[in-house]
């Protein structure tokens, strides 16, 4: 039985599927794998590589004739998050493959409070420490989690980044496209955006009101954003 595999460390996304090319060797402690969620690495330790086309980044224009993966990310801000990082995640996955099991792992000193709000076409959905755990996974599933994330934080001239990914979809000899959409509500705090990476172009929108910023994007390869916040 393959086991799908989101981790999350801070607010960022990796999407490993099922028949991943990362194999995870037996040898991998809990220890070792706390150490990686706390990292910037990508790969964990003590892995065995498959090569793959590693390819680049490619903004798409048009979407694909199937639908894909949505990973859908809602955060907001509040004045206590400019203290202590806090911010509230409202997370949603839907089109997603059909896999008998799958974990959708947090990095556990930047998480709380993870809760399960909706899982349409999945037999089994469970908080379990850290982690939310799915079992028997249907065409066409969606999953909602809510939770306390620690991902703002201050820089040394005193702005603010809100960084998220590398959000992918992976499967052995390359990427699939991916649509992901970003949310941020800074209303209640007295932040303003300064700017976000990458900039807007095709297939990579960003709409932004005062207090308000959303990213729409559809790709291929690994995407990393960046929205930086001043006073």
């Amino acid at each position: 039985m393959h086991l799908l595999k989101i981790i999350l460390s801070t607010a960022a996304l990796l999407l490993a599927l099922a028949f991943s090319p990362f194999i995870f060797a037996s040898s991998l402690t809990e220890e070792e794998m706390e150490r990686w969620l706390n990292s910037d690495d990508l790969e964990p330790p003590n892995y065995q590589k498959v090569e793959v086309n590693e390819g680049v980044l490619f903004f798409l224009t048009e979407k694909p004739l199937k639908s894909v993966h949505h990973h859908h990310n809602s955060f907001t801000l509040y004045k206590t998050s400019l203290k202590d990082g806090w911010i509230k995640l409202q997370q949603c996955h839907s089109n997603m493959d059909r896999v008998p099991r799958v974990q959708v792992v947090f990095n556990k000193e930047r998480i709380r409070d993870i809760k399960v709000v909706k899982s349409d076409a999945i037999e089994k959905a469970w908080v379990e420490k850290n982690t939310v755990q799915l079992e028997n996974v249907k065409d066409n599933a969606r999953l909602c989690i809510e939770a306390w994330s620690r991902a703002l934080f201050k820089n040394k001239d005193g702005s603010y980044r809100l960084t998220n990914g590398p959000f992918m979809r992976k499967f052995l000899d390359g990427y699939f496209p991916i649509h992901v959409t970003i949310d941020v509500d800074f209303t209640a705090t007295t932040l303003k955006l300064v700017s976000v990476e990458p900039a807007a172009q095709g297939g990579f929108k960003v709409s932004q009101t005062a207090k308000t910023v959303s990213i729409d994007t559809l790709f291929e390869g690994r995407l990393k954003t960046k929205l930086t916040f001043a006073n």
